[in-house]
């Protein structure tokens, strides 16, 4: 046994015994860690709020067989600005579950770490974009490898004719290469997706009503299918 110490992003909590909770964090060098936080549930906790869902911090662990055990924490960034508003704690929430979904222990995840790390600072530096957790979404299934085909047809590469799009094919698709269950999306959306899957998180294009609530629903719809799983967070805002 031995302490160690990491850095992460808190994903989660759950109660665990009488007083203690098991945080789970994202480790850009170890994915998700489960850790015990003793006495965390108590007034008296010498944790506090250190360890509340979306703050960056720095822990020291004491290594167990099963579960390590936190030793030491501090905040190294709380995004006490997203906290105060709703919108911006539900985008937060949407960002911690897909990550949570994509991240495995014992893996390394360092992209998806910058990338969680990127959207909370986006949500707390400035106004909440309508399209970031649009983008955001496409961006994690960049990282997991999955990222739809936008710019040109999934199938052979064409970059005309691109109509409809297939959640199973991967993507945009040619009337050629159009597969069953292919749909046909609105002229200008899948370009749309495009630039958001390009642009920066903290320098999105500027959203257009038109677009931005059928991009959300594809996007979602599309990591659903390859994550294999409900996005609860994005089903009930978009319920």
């Amino acid at each position: 046994m031995a302490l160690r110490h990491d850095q992460g992003i808190v994903l989660r909590s759950y109660s665990f015994g009488e007083a203690d909770r098991v945080v789970v964090l994202l480790s850009p060098n170890h994915g998700k860690v489960r850790a015990v936080a003793k006495g965390v549930r108590k007034t008296s906790s010498r944790f506090g709020g250190r360890l509340e869902p979306f703050t960056q911090v720095d822990v020291v662990l004491y290594e167990g067989r099963e579960l390590d055990t936190i030793t030491q924490v501090a905040i190294i960034e709380a995004f006490p600005r997203l906290r105060g508003d709703l919108e911006r704690v539900l985008a937060a929430g949407t960002m911690v579950e897909v990550i949570d979904a994509v991240s495995q222990e014992e893996e390394g995840a360092v992209r998806a770490f910058l990338l969680l790390q990127r959207g909370l600072r986006s949500l707390e530096a400035g106004p909440l974009h309508p399209d970031l957790v649009t983008a955001f979404l496409l961006k994690a299934a960049e990282v997991v490898g999955v990222a739809p085909g936008l710019d040109e047809c999934a199938g052979c590469g064409a970059r005309e004719g691109v109509t409809r799009f297939s959640f199973a094919a991967g993507g945009a698709l040619c009337e050629r290469c159009r597969t069953p269950g292919a749909v046909a999306l609105r002229t200008g959306l899948t370009a749309y997706l495009a630039r958001l899957a390009a642009a920066d998180l903290s320098d999105l294009p500027p959203a257009d009503a038109a677009f931005s609530g059928e991009a959300r629903g594809v996007t979602r719809r599309f990591l659903e299918y390859h994550l294999d799983r409900r996005l609860e967070s994005l089903a009930s805002a978009d319920a």
